[in-house]
């Protein structure tokens, strides 16, 4: 007599343990062993269809193994969706082309080319297929989700590389002679409990509450962090602004660094090197730079020589890597709520690798449109470097002081 609910139970514990052949082969060796009805008991108690175990016992009949390792004989299975529809890789492929390259009329050129709205731009062209189908194909045609890269800097000046490496030139010329040499650039922070990006610890479930959006707030404005970094000694110093940020306020930033930090560092210093950005208060255009600048030369007896990065490469001055990133990661997740805030996590600033830091307010006013005449421009002693002049020169004391 036949016993389906034996073969059930050894099905049940094999089963899963076994691929699709397997299970064929399973049933099949089964229903040799029961003999006649054997093929209808071992459908009842597996499932599978009787075909299926018929084609099992012609295998195991045979005794030999056409298939190898292969579950399936060659061209079994369901067909791709390739095989049923051979345009759909082109068809996919000038989807996303056209809408990368912008043209209007693509169906994806203003939504997310997401698979989603894929299957959907594919469908209103007769085609049907799926989302794992097209991200299967996407593969296939090299095609990734990518997040957007900053790599484009606006004009390309022909001679970039050359300023670098004259800017690096002079740098390390004015460090072996014993000189002082500073990178220097400001930023703008918004004041008030306004959202700051990255974390910090707090109590599970308490993030501090901020503003959703950023809107200056009147009463308490904004700041300008005017910095000066000290290459070689490795050590910063912020002004933290409250008025404009203008030619006379970058200046006085560096005088202040001077008086404090650097003329005690370099007491027989005769001339300082300044690596500045070709925009902001102290891009090469500006008239009250260069006149703020021959003042602080006049008082302070030094040759101020100066070095622009080319347009569009702020982000290798060293100031952005060597200080300001650092600052950044110093205040991350802390709204600025107050200038004596801003003060205290600027100065609190550290780095394994010896960087320090001094930061004071400086409240002092600094008009906007302050003029510049011809007359005064005649008064600078500068001398411009034969490379590049605009992006490179020297502004030289007009007298000896007292």
């Amino acid at each position: 007599m036949i016993d389906i609910d034996d073969i059930r139970q050894r099905w049940q514990q094999a089963a899963a343990f076994l691929d699709e052949r397997g299970r064929r082969l399973f049933a099949a060796n089964e229903a040799l062993a029961l003999g006649y009805g054997g093929v209808s008991a071992a459908a009842a108690a597996t499932g599978l269809a009787r075909s299926s175990i018929n084609r099992g016992l012609r295998e195991l009949q045979s005794g030999r193994n056409d298939l190898g390792s292969r579950v399936r004989r060659p061209g079994g299975g369901r067909k791709s969706a390739v095989t049923h529809q051979p345009e759909l890789p082109a068809a996919l492929e000038k989807l996303i082309e056209d809408a990368i390259r912008g043209d209007p009329c693509s169906p994806l050129r203003w939504v997310s080319r997401s698979q989603r709205h894929l299957v959907k731009a594919l469908a209103a062209q007769g085609l049907k297929t799926s989302q794992r189908v097209v991200a299967n194909l996407l593969r296939g045609l090299h095609y990734s989700c990518q997040a957007n890269r900053k790599t484009r800097e606006g004009s390309h000046n022909p001679d970039r590389d050359a300023q670098f490496r004259h800017i690096n030139a002079t740098v390390q010329a004015a460090i072996a002679a014993g000189e002082p040499a500073i990178s220097v650039d400001t930023k703008k922070e918004l004041i008030g409990d306004f959202k700051n990006n990255g974390r910090e610890l707090r109590p599970r479930g308490s993030p501090e509450p901020v503003r959703v959006h950023d809107f200056k707030i009147p009463e308490l404005g904004k700041v300008a962090p005017y910095g000066v970094y000290d290459i070689a000694a490795n050590h910063g110093w912020v002004s933290v602004g409250v008025s404009a940020d203008t030619g006379a306020f970058a200046v006085e930033s560096i005088r202040r660094w001077w008086y404090k930090l650097g003329k005690p560092r370099y007491p027989d210093a005769t001339c300082l090197t300044i690596t500045a950005d070709c925009g902001g208060s102290n891009r090469p255009q500006v008239r009250l730079w260069k006149r703020e600048l021959q003042r602080l030369a006049n008082e302070t007896g030094l040759k101020v020589t100066v070095t622009h990065l080319p347009p569009g490469a702020s982000k290798w001055n060293r100031i952005e890597h060597r200080l300001f990133a650092f600052i950044t990661m110093n205040w991350r997740g802390k709204p600025l709520v107050s200038h004596q805030v801003i003060v205290q996590l600027i100065g609190a600033t550290t780095t394994e690798t010896g960087l320090t830091v001094c930061c004071e307010i400086d409240s002092s006013l600094y008009p906007k449109g302050v003029e510049v005449s011809d007359n005064e421009m005649q008064d600078i002693n500068i001398s411009r470097d034969e490379f590049h002049g605009e992006w490179n020169y020297t502004i030289a004391p007009n007298q000896q002081p007292n």
